[in-house]
């Protein structure tokens, strides 16, 4: 069933379930547009309900940009050379101006719906602008690689839990990260489980922050944690991941800009999370790579 035979509130819906390094999003296909105002956060956080719901981490809308054009003036938006748009939803209905491991998601189905060639690049338009995908070996099912733009570095800041604290670097990937990395005498779960949002600086981050903690595993190879802004913390995070790989090439001497240093840019990193690992490489002309698997799981019918 399409969107465009949908009838108003109530009628049953197609959605899909997919994840990408088991960070897991409900996909609502309206190709033209027609649950414009209708995705309230009420509805957004009943879809994400892991007992009353789908569930998953967010909501992805699959539109069409030329449809989007009609029902908002935003011309950021609308003016991307992509034919689809991902609208992305936190879990807890907020917006979010972009989605590592999301975009894998929905560019397999965009690829498994026939709606995309994985022969070639697949541009895809979001808050954050237009990222383009590239599926291995121009197969429908291998590993999809996202170019994520250039990062911003925000400068040096903190956060806390409880009684710890620890110095973070802030990267923006589209959306705002502080990074820490743990001490040689702890590990992952000396942070607690983060059922909240860790303690940050607001003059810093005054919409919040997604926040990383890491610790380092070998060469080129991290670990790490995430709670993410309105989803709380996830079994993954791609614009995380990039954050982290990011601050932790600083770490090993690569400069910020597209002069950076010998040895680590162009050169990939490992980024182990509790859901599966990311393949993250900074490029000598400052671009972000991600690469990583993306798996659509069940499709059925809901209500809206």
């Amino acid at each position: 069933m399409s969107s465009a035979e949908q009838t108003g509130p109530g009628t049953p819906y197609p959605f899909l379930k997919g994840h990408g390094t088991e960070n897991d999003f409900v996909l609502l296909p309206d190709h033209d547009g027609s649950l414009h105002g209708r995705l309230e956060d009420e509805r957004v956080r009943a879809l994400c309900d892991r007992r009353a719901g789908i569930g998953g981490d967010g909501v992805l809308r699959v539109i069409r940009t030329e449809a989007l054009a009609r029902v908002t003036d935003d011309a950021a938006l609308t003016e991307q050379r992509a034919e689809w748009f991902m609208d992305y939803r936190n879990a807890d209905g907020s917006v979010s101006e972009m989605c590592g491991n999301g975009i894998r998601v929905f560019g397999r189905h965009l690829v498994e719906a026939g709606l995309a060639d994985p022969s070639g690049p697949v541009p895809v338009g979001t808050r954050d602008g237009v990222k383009v995908l590239t599926f291995a070996e121009g197969a429908a099912d291998g590993e999809i690689t996202v170019d994520m733009g250039a990062p911003r570095i925000l400068g040096q800041t903190s956060v806390a839990i409880g009684e710890q604290s620890w110095a973070a670097l802030g990267v923006d990937m589209g959306n705002p990260h502080a990074v820490a990395f743990l001490g040689a005498d702890q590990d992952l779960a000396a942070v607690g489980p983060l059922l909240a949002p860790p303690d940050h600086d607001e003059a810093f981050y005054p919409d919040g922050v997604n926040v990383e903690f890491v610790v380092r595993r070998g060469e080129r190879h991290v670990a790490m944690r995430v709670h993410e802004r309105g989803s709380g913390e996830t079994r993954s995070c791609g614009t995380g991941a990039c954050a982290v790989m990011v601050a932790t090439a600083l770490a090993d001497g690569a400069a910020g800009g597209a002069a950076g240093g010998a040895g680590v840019r162009g050169t990939p990193y490992r980024i182990d999370l509790p859901g599966g690992t990311l393949r993250i490489t900074w490029t000598a002309e400052d671009r972000i790579l991600m690469a990583g698997p993306a798996i659509l799981v069940a499709q059925g019918n809901t209500t809206l």
